[in-house]
């Protein structure tokens, strides 16, 4: 539900700049710190939905310093750098349900050696961007969501709208209500991270995926704790793959020793799976339990909680990237590195491109048009050196299970090594990610331990740490296409999986009679919701479109 009909909105006020740069998230940051060191006299605006920078940020994170390095060279001698932790130890395992196998590193390609990497804060990263940008004279106005995109008369982009403010659930506006400002731009870049709302609207508009493979999602789980300092090891990063997963269910782990006393534990799931019954909350508590894994958090704290959908279909699903009058950046073009669980990096090598073209551009007096040169040129840039060896991992690990799959795939990545090529060519993903549930009845329900409260916990707990807040009196952000389609279809061929797939507890299935399960009723509690966008890409009807609440609301991290 939107504004009523009935009701007489004053005009919105606007303001004009050269670029507008919708997410402050690493891309979006990086694009707006390049446009002014190569054009100061470009006026540039960031608008963030976050109440604050880096409270939406959420990623594991080993983090390649190549993006930072050519963006800002001196950050590393800066006294308040956000990242200070190098990798020491890189370790890999294959799970089983009561043991591990350590993977030899001298069988991963080059591509894999984390070394010369840094495990920190990406949510510090962008906090630390955004003061080198305002040094800069970039405007970045947290707390308001971008929640229309804005045309021109030829169908053209023009800049963005934010949300308005003070509408009530019933869809009334309020005493409190303020109209959204547009913000208008000769250029504007879509840097809103993995499944943009607005990023979708004008991928649909202007066909941008036509001829692309579908972009392909997992949804990553992250915890950070604070752990006793005898078991603390500063810049030990350890990936797993395996259990408690299936062999037919794509994903994996990964455990990183930040600095003074901090572990960042998740789980990502590819959101490819096929038995409706997996709930991704619920494999990342069981992982935790298993006994490589359980000592690292005896007597330790658990102290941050999120979850974030991630890109995954790489080289061959990024869409077009220009279109008249914006751009996509980072994960809104799907820019991650999935066998390196990696993407920042190129997040903000694509901010960058963007805004060098960006300025070319303006300095010829254009505006509104397509700045084809990012189009024609992302693919012989270093993105796409680092996207083109692994294309063919994911594709292979979804085709033929953990085993095969990834054995096939670290072989595709030596032979793109040494030789720049691979006899599978560039291998296709095959189905969206929604279309690939089966009937319940195709499928053994999957049965979880319940939460011990010391190192498993339920979603509701979970998601206090998570600080996510909302006005209780909006209108629902989680929209229905069609609201029968939960309890008519969803339910009964698939248990409906919203209610599984949400690490947040949003969706619920509500009985009459809770004994009898009937009259069965959809709820959606949209105060948890801490935006990760699971439920916009997995639901199997397409039924369920995720936009922007009012501004601010979300999830509040401190530095995840």
């Amino acid at each position: 539900m939107g504004i009523s009909e009935s009701a007489e909105l004053p005009p919105r006020e606007g303001m004009d700049f050269d670029v507008v740069v919708v997410g402050a998230g690493p891309a979006g940051l990086a694009a707006a710190i390049r446009l002014k060191q190569l054009a100061p006299e470009t006026s540039v605006v960031v608008v963030e939905k976050g109440s604050e920078v880096g409270a939406h940020i959420l990623s594991g994170a080993v983090i390649d310093p190549v993006g930072l390095d050519k963006l800002l060279p001196d950050w590393r001698a800066d006294a308040e750098r956000p990242l200070k932790t190098q990798v020491t130890q890189d370790r890999f395992y294959l799970l089983g349900p009561s043991g591990g196998l350590r993977l030899p590193n001298i069988l991963m390609p080059r591509l894999m050696n984390n070394h010369g990497n840094f495990v920190g804060s990406l949510a510090n990263v962008t906090r630390y961007l955004s003061r080198c940008a305002e040094a800069l004279g970039v405007e970045i106005y947290p707390g308001f969501a971008a929640a229309e995109v804005l045309y021109g008369d030829q169908g053209e982009v023009v800049g963005v709208a934010t949300g308005d403010m003070g509408v009530g659930r019933d869809g009334e506006v309020k005493d409190s209500f303020t109209r959204g400002m547009e913000l208008r731009g000769k250029y504007t870049f879509f840097a809103e991270g993995a499944r943009g709302s607005l990023a979708k609207m004008v991928i649909a508009k202007y066909a941008l995926d036509a001829d692309r493979e579908p972009q392909k999602y997992g949804i990553g789980l992250k915890e950070l704790w604070q752990i006793d300092p005898a078991r603390h090891q500063p810049g030990l990063v350890t990936h797993s793959f395996g259990w408690p997963l299936d062999a037919s269910t794509g994903g994996g782990s990964f455990l990183y020793h930040l600095e003074d006393g901090l572990v960042s534990v998740g789980f990502v799931v590819h959101l490819n799976y096929a038995n409706p019954t997996l709930s991704p909350f619920d494999e990342f508590q069981r992982f935790k339990t298993h006994p490589a894994i359980a000592p690292t958090f005896e007597g330790a704290k658990r102290i941050a909680y999120g979850a974030r959908a991630i890109t995954e279909g790489g080289w061959q699903s990024v869409p077009k990237l220009c279109f008249p009058g914006g751009v996509l950046l980072g994960c809104s073009a799907g820019f991650v590195n999935v066998p390196r669980i990696k993407g920042s990096h190129n997040a903000i090598l694509s901010g960058m491109q963007a805004a060098e073209h960006a300025v070319a551009a303006l300095a010829q007096g254009r505006a509104h048009d397509e700045l084809s040169g990012y189009e024609n040129e992302w693919r012989a840039s270093e993105i796409g050196r680092d996207l083109y060896p692994v294309r063919n991992v994911k594709p292979l690990w979804s085709k033929l299970g953990t085993f095969l799959g990834i054995g096939l795939g670290g072989l595709d990545m030596w032979l793109n090594q040494i030789f720049g090529g691979s006899p599978f060519g560039t291998l296709k993903h095959g189905k969206p990610d929604h279309a690939t549930l089966k009937p319940l009845s195709a499928v053994k329900p999957i049965v979880y331990p319940k939460p011990d409260g010391k190192i498993s916990f339920d979603k509701l707990s979970s998601v206090f740490l998570s600080s996510t807040n909302h006005e209780e009196d909006q209108p629902v952000h989680l929209k229905l296409k069609d609201p029968n389609v939960p309890v008519r279809d969803n339910l009964p061929l698939y248990g409906e999986p919203a209610r599984l797939y949400c690490p947040a507890g949003v969706y619920e299935i509500v009985y009459g009679d809770e004994a009898a399960k009937t009259d069965p009723r959809f709820v959606i509690n949209a105060q948890n919701c801490v935006h990760c966008k699971t439920c916009d890409i997995k639901d199997p009807a397409q039924n369920i479109v995720w936009a922007t609440p009012e501004g601010g609301g979300g999830p509040n991290y401190p530095n995840m």
